[in-house]
């Protein structure tokens, strides 16, 4: 199983962190409020701890739980503490409108973290076409990205162990093109589909 540092309280960081501990991983959850990392540790059982901010992450996978605009700075401010880590961006960089990446450009909030990883850190973007009432309650794929071929072994590994489907996009600049579909995601939920009970996936079809 896999050891892995939470960075965020919110709700994706309590989804992943419940099916991590459910799986058997060793987990650790970090917070501004410490307050709050503290409760979500205590809630999410199985051992689960609370680190200090900015501190070395116990976990050799580190989940940036947060919104878009904060994962850089994050990365940023933390350094060296990250160094060695597997680095994994679960965010979607949506504009305010819902219908374009706010960063308007063929880039991924995951290859900007990649420009301030300290180095020996690893990069892979996962999780971020998926709503959190279905990580909650679905066995949804999960798309990976990164450059890393054995840092996206280990992730596909702790997926794995959450009981879902890692499938492998290719290197890091797919993670822009996953952020696309997140949004694609969204617009179906808002459309198409009408609600957010469901999740992009692959059927293979032979013969």
């Amino acid at each position: 199983m896999s050891s892995i540092t939470l960075i965020g309280t919110g709700n994706m960081a309590r989804a992943i962190g419940t099916l991590a501990v459910a799986g058997g991983n060793t987990v650790e959850v970090m917070g501004r409020d410490q307050s709050k990392a503290d409760d979500l540790a205590r809630v999410q059982g199985g051992g689960a701890t609370a680190g200090k901010w900015g501190a070395v992450p116990a976990g050799d996978i580190v989940i940036t739980a947060l919104l878009y605009d904060g994962v850089v700075p994050v990365v940023a401010e933390y350094g060296d503490a990250l160094a060695g880590k597997i680095i994994v961006d679960i965010s979607n960089p949506f504009n305010a409108t819902f219908d374009g990446l706010a960063h308007g450009e063929e880039t991924s909030i995951a290859q900007e973290v990649a420009k301030v990883a300290p180095a020996g850190a690893s990069v892979v973007k996962a999780f971020n076409t998926i709503f959190r009432n279905v990580l909650e309650n679905g066995r949804p794929d999960v798309f990976i990205a990164g450059d890393d071929a054995q840092a996206k072994v280990h992730v596909a590994t702790f997926v794995e162990s959450l009981g879902l489907r890692p499938l492998d996009v290719g290197g890091l600049r797919m993670a822009h093109w996953l952020e696309g579909m997140g949004l694609v995601t969204v617009s179906l939920a808002g459309n198409g589909v009408g609600h957010w009970g469901f999740a992009l996936g692959v059927d293979e079809f032979t013969g």
